[in-house]
């Protein structure tokens, strides 16, 4: 009897602490949040790390599937029913739902020299804080450097075009009996990099969105061809519709894929999945006739205006953004800066992994060539509108539903009714 006693008593003691840490953590906040790799474990870390040192305020990171980034927190937003504070891509488009944390953090200051041209793309018609790059990123390719090797076909080295590419990567694919010679993430920000190398200027003389010219022409023009000559597979793309995402690291790192269009994001998932089972290699962006470019990018974590608590907002996004804890976040994450200081040398990366440390070189390194037209359609509020417009189509075409004049007259349709549409809102 004695030793039940002890036993509630010490589950009363348990259930009193419990019940007394709740009370004591007065504010709530929910933060919800996408993985490409390890990056929830590196922010749960941060955040339990905030809780302990201000034990009035506790933090919910909400992990959720990228899809529910893209498609469901547009409409919670909405319907004003959405998290303090998210991770999102789509920057600007998001801009009427973010918080102005000016008033709210300590430092405005250092946020502008921290993070100045990233502030822009947060908030492209106004000069409010809403939130930090948890990754800056850029777009580019990844091949399996063990196939070429035991296919015995050369790497086409710097300079090299995306037909020089093509011809590569099927001349590996034949050799060794691999299904997917060339791989792209369906995703209307992965053309448009590529199709900027080729001359694609994305909005006319008065910066109006002006998507369909001859270098958008140029580059859809070869991903239509090389989705019917089986340099790239039907069943990917073909096998979602509209402008649902789709990526192809799972059939990469598989082995299954010679070449894959994805980008700086996928190295800490590389660095785990794949490991050291093939050399898998990032490398330069491929040519076209204007430039050698990628899209820049990334996610950021920013506060939404309809949180019941601005001030704890604040004060979180203030010690997240702070030069010690962006550098262990960056360091373990294997992510580039997106602040200023830490991205000239400032982030001690946790990797040993040859092929990681030469693929954040790689992107790295890729920065300064980055067309000046593609920092201008990042930085574009309404840049998803072009995007999904572009991918939708472009598939449609892909698939036979449509052709690729008939495409492209779509293409001008949706953006043009779409943005009618937010002029309305």
């Amino acid at each position: 009897m004695t030793f039940e006693i002890g036993k509630l008593m010490a589950a009363s003691t348990v259930a009193g602490a419990m019940m007394a840490s709740a009370a004591m953590a007065e504010t709530e906040l929910r933060m919800m949040w996408y993985n490409d790799g390890i990056e929830g474990e590196v922010m749960q870390s941060l955040l339990d790390r905030f809780e302990a040192a201000n034990p009035d305020i506790s933090v919910t990171l909400d992990v959720v599937p990228y899809k529910s980034i893209m498609e469901g927190l547009p409409i919670q937003l909405a319907a004003g029913a959405g998290p303090d504070l998210a991770r999102v891509t789509d920057l600007g488009g998001l801009n009427k739902y973010y918080l102005d944390l000016t008033p709210h953090i300590s430092d405005t200051a250092y946020w502008e020299a921290s993070f100045g041209p990233f502030l822009d793309w947060l908030a492209p018609d106004s000069d409010q804080i809403s939130g930090f790059m948890t990754q800056l990123t850029v777009t580019g390719p990844y091949v399996n450097k063990t196939l070429f090797e035991q296919a015995e076909v050369a790497m086409p080295g710097e300079g090299a075009t995306w037909d020089d590419w093509a011809a590569a990567v099927n001349q590996v694919a034949e050799k060794l009996d691999i299904p997917i010679p060339m791989a792209w993430d369906r995703s209307g920000h992965r053309v448009s990099g590529p199709a900027i190398a080729m001359g694609a200027q994305m909005f006319d003389a008065a910066g109006e969105p002006a998507l369909v010219d001859d270098g958008l022409k140029e580059m859809t023009q070869r991903l239509y061809d090389w989705h019917q000559d089986g340099t790239m597979s039907k069943e990917l793309w073909g096998s979602v519709s509209g402008s649902t995402y789709l990526g192809a690291n799972e059939d990469f790192a598989n082995a299954q894929v010679v070449m894959y269009m994805s980008g700086s994001w996928q190295i800490p998932q590389f660095a785990d999945k794949i490991g050291d089972a093939f050399d898998w290699w990032a490398v330069p962006a491929p040519c076209g006739a204007a430039a050698c470019t990628g899209m820049p990018g990334g996610a950021a974590l920013v506060a939404m205006k309809d949180t019941k608590h601005p001030a704890e907002v604040g004060k979180l996004m203030d010690f997240l953004a702070q030069e010690e804890s962006l550098a262990e976040f960056y360091g373990k994450t294997l992510f580039i800066p997106g602040h200023l200081k830490l991205a000239t040398g400032g982030v001690d990366f946790a990797t040993d992994d040859p092929r990681a440390k030469h693929a954040l070189q790689t992107f790295s390194g890729a920065v300064p060539t980055i067309s000046p037209v593609a920092f201008d359609l990042q930085g574009y509020k309404n840049n998803r509108v072009m995007f999904n417009a572009l991918i939708s189509r472009l598939n449609e075409a892909i698939v036979g539903e449509l052709t690729l004049d008939q495409a492209y007259a779509r293409m001008e349709e949706d953006i043009a009714n779409q943005l009618a549409e937010k002029a309305l809102e």
